[in-house]
């Protein structure tokens, strides 16, 4: 099965990523997302030339080989387009077999339970209590993620008295019965993060994404020895050097790879697998209603030491007007939990109406662009 085109459909922040084989095969992937008219570039200039003409089956050998032969440019722009190769000969590689990318990687899940993953930092701590209130009444959410601090805030937050004040007005409209967890994007050093912790902790917040700068992995080290709260990490890397140190070193006590910034699917699994060998649970970060969300899902119904729930983001087209009609069937949340369908492959259409709208772009075998 020869790999004989790789086309790009994109517009600032979305990329699609399709595969053609000379055996009639055709696969959808996404690279990620944001810049995405930059990684299109990328993608038929240091990706295409160097799988064009290969078995598509091989998608590891595929992977080495891009990153081997690219090795003067381990940025994150090639790992952003090497997702789109490697979802795209995912969803080949099961459709082949008849099954879903989850049952392909072993997994029987109809559906995973998600937390409802709030975006916004400008918003007021009683009306994200509110939405927060409402949206657990029409879908059933039992678990709600917040923002606190301000991103890269050097311990400043978002307006003075915000963190303390969201913390205890979702804590007291949502009731007990909920889990809480909180992301600080970086927001603190240490100090902070520790006084931060332990007001969490006395709210009954169970989960404390990335308190500190992520290039920082003492600080975060720190904070998570301190504070009995759970403290996660990691969407952000995508060097297996550093994935290495930081399971090794016991920076997080959950780690947080993200599929589309790590590379792919076949990347992301190589990271979960280190986390399993050390006992550590995989959260995925997959924050916005693209393809990102449907490739964690997957992967999280089928590893062995998937955590507790996969992130969900409760922004509409209001927020992100790009999610938009990306893709059939969409997302349904029943009772807290995505549902996760078991037609071959991602088990998806993408929307032809959203094709015509993008910037196209192909790369054929024998030729370089």
């Amino acid at each position: 099965m020869k790999i004989i085109s790789i086309e790009t459909f994109t517009n600032e922040y979305i990329g699609l990523v399709r595969i053609r084989t000379d055996e009639g095969d055709e696969g959808w992937g996404q690279t990620s997302t944001y810049n995405s008219d930059i990684t299109a570039q990328v993608v038929h200039r240091q990706v295409a030339p160097h799988i064009l003409g290969l078995n598509g089956l091989d998608i590891e050998d595929l992977n080495r080989e891009v990153l081997e032969r690219e090795h003067k440019f381990p940025g994150t722009y090639l790992y952003r387009a090497l997702c789109g190769l490697d979802t795209a000969l995912w969803d080949i590689k099961a459709k082949r077999k008849n099954k879903s990318v989850c049952q392909l990687l072993g997994g029987e899940s109809n559906s995973i339970p998600v937390y409802a993953s709030s975006m916004q930092r400008e918003i007021s701590p009683e009306a994200e209590a509110e939405r927060l209130l409402s949206l657990k009444e029409q879908h059933g959410y039992f678990a709600f993620k917040f923002r606190i601090g301000k991103e890269c805030g050097h311990d400043v937050d978002q307006w003075p008295g915000r963190t303390e004040a969201i913390i205890k007005e979702v804590r007291k409209v949502l009731g007990d019965q909920v889990s809480l967890l909180v992301d600080a994007n970086s927001a603190f050093t240490p100090s902070k993060a520790i006084e931060v912790g332990y007001m969490l902790q006395d709210f009954g917040v169970s989960h404390f994404e990335e308190p500190c700068p992520y290039w920082k992995p003492d600080w975060t080290r720190e904070v998570k020895d301190a504070l009995e709260i759970d403290v996660s990490g990691g969407e952000q890397d995508n060097d297996m050097r550093i994935w290495r140190h930081m399971i090794d070193t016991k920076v997080v006590d959950i780690v947080q790879p993200d599929v589309c910034y790590m590379g792919g699917v076949t990347r992301t699994l190589k990271v979960a697998k280190m986390a399993n060998e050390a006992n550590l649970p995989v959260t995925l970060h997959s924050a916005n209603l693209s393809l990102v969300t449907l490739f964690s899902a997957h992967i999280m119904g089928s590893i062995e030491n998937a955590g507790k729930y996969l992130e969900y983001s409760i922004e509409g087209l209001d927020y992100y007007p790009w999610q938009d009609n990306l893709f059939s069937p969409g997302f349904k949340i029943i009772d807290g939990h995505l549902q996760i369908g078991k037609k071959p492959g991602w088990g998806i259409e993408i929307n032809p109406e959203w094709l015509t709208q993008s910037k196209y772009k192909v790369s054929y075998s024998g030729s370089r662009f």
